[in-house]
């Protein structure tokens, strides 16, 4: 095994997109600083765009931008009911009929994750840009015991997925058995909502706990509704009697499909954990998509992970049985990229891992050497639920100008030269 750190470089200039400049795609998308993080409330039936607590001059504003970039009369894309994509393991459709231009057939793949409830007009540009193929919105709920409502661009096969077996809890009472005997009745949840970088705060609990505890029984219904959207909110569980609290950093990795301790020890902090949790993918969701990559590279695989966190497509690719011949993982976050060595040497793996601190050292020049290393990719997989895109962020969203939903440009980039070093004649 060998494990390479390299250094950065210069920046070169952005590609340009088929049809459009980035700086097009840079106001367009900008309007997902007026979102937010609908996953949390908003149920399967509810699918339009929510702005509470967003002043009238920024409503004004963000749909200025929809009409003057993509008029609202010919947006295509919409999000589907119920969002299970060209399937899920419990409910697939009989057949899948789905035509790819020719320059999005074959090596390298490519498979982009982002939030599905981002604005209007977001996930077309989205599209426009990654060879007009329309994402595949799915919901985690239908692999696990949370909701996590994402759409995915990619030229992946759809036909003959399978799931990640043993096949995770899907309902909160599976996942956490021992909460069945404080479990009210009147909550009646079955599901957690999407799970996120904060937690609810011991104010919050205690405040819940001294509430219920004005009551012999039952708590009149006005205050049943109140705690249980706190509960929905901040996904708390009960853990006793009147007792709520957060889930724990293991309990989230359970239910997003990783390791027990994926995200523990190595000095990183209980803050760090939930964050870096919080902005991860979903193993099982994204395994079932990646299945079809099994029969198809039995020797393995040569992957680029452009900024996908805690290497859930990694972790999801090795619980397939696909061999990580060579991983280049682009990740700025220490943390993260502390999580993904530690889980790489913990997990033996026999293969080279390489990775980069800054997006932009990936130029031209650079991935021209990587490639030549590597012998090409066979995946290019990327994307994270950013705060600034998904809007639950109310200080520091700042749509695509944002730290990190501005490396939504990048991906694009970079996969443009990714298929045109690779294409090129030898």
């Amino acid at each position: 095994m060998m494990v390479l750190n390299l250094c950065r470089l210069v920046v070169v200039p952005f590609a340009t997109g088929p049809e459009a400049s980035i700086a097009e795609l840079t106001d367009f998308i900008c309007a997902a600083q007026l979102s937010r993080e609908a996953d949390v409330y908003l149920p399967d039936d509810d699918l339009k765009p929510r702005y509470n607590g967003v002043s009238k001059i920024k409503k004004r504003k963000f749909f200025d931008i929809c009409k003057k970039k993509n008029d609202p009369e010919t947006e295509t894309i919409r999000l589907p009911n119920p969002m299970i994509g060209f399937g899920v393991p419990s409910l697939q459709h009989e057949s899948v009929n789905r035509s790819l231009p020719n320059s999005a057939i074959g090596a390298p793949f490519f498979y982009y994750e982002n939030v599905a409830l981002a604005p209007k007009g977001v996930w077309d540009t989205i599209s426009r840009f990654l060879n007009d193929i329309e994402p595949e919105f799915v919901d985690s709920k239908y692999f696990c015991a949370t909701a996590r409502k994402r759409g995915y661009v990619q030229n992946l096969p759809v036909q003959n997925r399978f799931p990640l077996v043993p096949l995770p809890p899907l309902t909160i009472q599976q996942a956490f058995p021992l909460s069945r005997k404080w479990w009210p009745q009147w909550d009646a949840r079955e599901k957690l909502n999407c799970i996120r970088t904060a937690i609810g705060s011991a104010k919050l609990t205690e405040r819940i706990r001294s509430a219920l505890e004005r009551f012999d029984g039952d708590p009149p219904t006005s205050v049943q509704k109140s705690i249980l959207d706190e509960c929905r909110k901040w996904n708390l569980v009960w853990v006793g009697r009147n007792k709520v609290a957060p889930l724990e950093p293991d309990e989230m990795e359970m239910l997003l499909g990783f390791p027990k301790n994926h995200t523990r020890g190595g000095g990183i902090s209980r803050t760090d954990r939930y964050k870096s949790l919080g902005n991860s993918f979903q193993v099982d969701t994204v395994a079932y998509h990646l299945s079809v990559l099994k029969d198809m590279f039995p020797g393995g695989i040569n992957l680029l992970s452009l900024f996908s966190g805690i290497g859930g497509a990694e972790v999801a690719l090795h619980r397939l049985g696909i061999k990580l011949k060579n991983v280049v993982s682009v990740e700025k976050s220490k943390v993260n990229r502390d999580i993904v060595r530690s889980w790489w040497e913990q997990t033996n793996q026999t293969g080279n891992l390489i990775d980069f601190d800054d997006v932009q050292a990936l130029d031209g020049e650079r991935l021209e050497e990587v490639i030549s290393y590597v012998g090409g990719f066979d995946l290019v997989i990327g994307g994270r639920p950013c705060n600034t895109l998904a809007g639950s962020n109310r200080v520091s969203r700042d749509g695509l100008e944002g730290k990190e939903s501005s490396l939504l440009y990048d991906y694009f980039r970079i996969l443009d030269l990714v298929k045109s070093i690779m294409h090129r004649p030898a």
